[in-house]
C-alpha cells in the first residue's frame, strides 16, 4: 500500500479547551470541523478544523509531556504568531469573529500596503489578522509609505 503524502504546513494550536476552540472556529471564522479525538480525562487529544481551505490543528494543554510547562499563550503570556487570514469582505468577517467572543487588537483600517486590514484574540489567546485587498500598491508607493511610517 503507498500512502500519498502531500508536503503541508499547518499551524498546531495549543489550547485551554479544545471542544470550545473547535465551537469558536466554526462560529467566529466559519470554519468546518474536520474531527475531534477526545482523551480518556476529556481533554482533546487531537482535533482539526478547515478554515478558508486550510487546516488547522488544535489540542487541550499537556504540560505533563511539556517539561509540566503550560504551552496555552493564555499560560505563557500571550504569543508571537499571528495567524491571518486573507478573506473578501474584512468587515463582515471581523464583524463574525468579533460577535462570537473575539477580542479586538487593532481596528480595521486601509493600510498603506493595499489592504483593509484588522487583528483580534481569540478567547485561548491566540491572535488572527484578517486583510482584504482592496488596491495595488506600486514599489515607489510603498516605499515612500515605509519611510512615513512611524
Amino acid at each position: 500500500m503507498t500512502i500519498d503524502i502531500t508536503p503541508a504546513v499547518i499551524p498546531h494550536l495549543v489550547v485551554h479547551d479544545g471542544a470550545a476552540a473547535i465551537d469558536f472556529y466554526v462560529k467566529a471564522f466559519g470554519a468546518t470541523e474536520l474531527g475531534r479525538l477526545p482523551g480518556p480525562d476529556g481533554r482533546l487529544v487531537h482535533g482539526a478544523v478547515q478554515i478558508n481551505g486550510s487546516t488547522v490543528m488544535l489540542a487541550d494543554d499537556y504540560p505533563e509531556y511539556c517539561d509540566g510547562q503550560s504551552e496555552t499563550p493564555k499560560s505563557l503570556g500571550g504569543t508571537p504568531v499571528t495567524i491571518h487570514l486573507v478573506v473578501t469582505d474584512v468587515d463582515a468577517a471581523f464583524a463574525r469573529a468579533t460577535e462570537a467572543g473575539a477580542e479586538v487588537v487593532m481596528p480595521i483600517e486601509d493600510m498603506f500596503w493595499g489592504d483593509r486590514y484588522g487583528v483580534v484574540r481569540d478567547p485561548f489567546g491566540h491572535k488572527w489578522s484578517m486583510g482584504q485587498p482592496v488596491r495595488e500598491v506600486s514599489d515607489e508607493e510603498l516605499g515612500k509609505a515605509m519611510r512615513e511610517f512611524p
